[in-house]
């Protein structure tokens, strides 16, 4: 079974998304708890079906809208958290973040690009 779920509107929803997520978390909750009477089909009979949610499948900002955390501004990346790197630029904005090639293997061909980095 796979559920999807897309919320359409100029404008992310933010804060208020429990509005969408709330039927179906009272959903999965009686799934997971008591179970729903199903018709088998094949054998002709009706059973009662307990289920979960095993993962979810997200873009970064609606990772950011389910689980709380900030993906935008200076500390958005996840995993390194504390131990980011970034930049703003001068004009306009924008927040640039560097030092990624850190996690290439130490043989990988990006490093030898010098010039296409800024040296940190």
């Amino acid at each position: 079974m796979m559920l999807s779920m897309m919320i359409l509107s100029p404008r992310q929803p933010g804060n208020v998304i429990n509005v969408y997520l709330s039927p179906l978390i009272e959903d999965l909750k009686k799934l997971r708890d008591e179970g729903v009477l199903v018709f088998d089909g094949f054998r002709n009979e009706t059973f009662q079906m307990c289920a979960m949610l095993f993962c979810t499948i997200n873009d970064f900002l609606a990772y950011g809208n389910l689980s709380g955390y900030s993906v935008k501004g200076h500390h958005a990346y996840p995993i390194c958290e504390e131990d980011i790197s970034y930049i703003q630029l001068k004009r306009g904005r924008k927040i640039v973040y560097t030092r990624h090639r850190r996690f290439l293997k130490p043989h990988h061909p990006y490093r030898r690009l010098k010039k296409a980095f800024n040296g940190s």
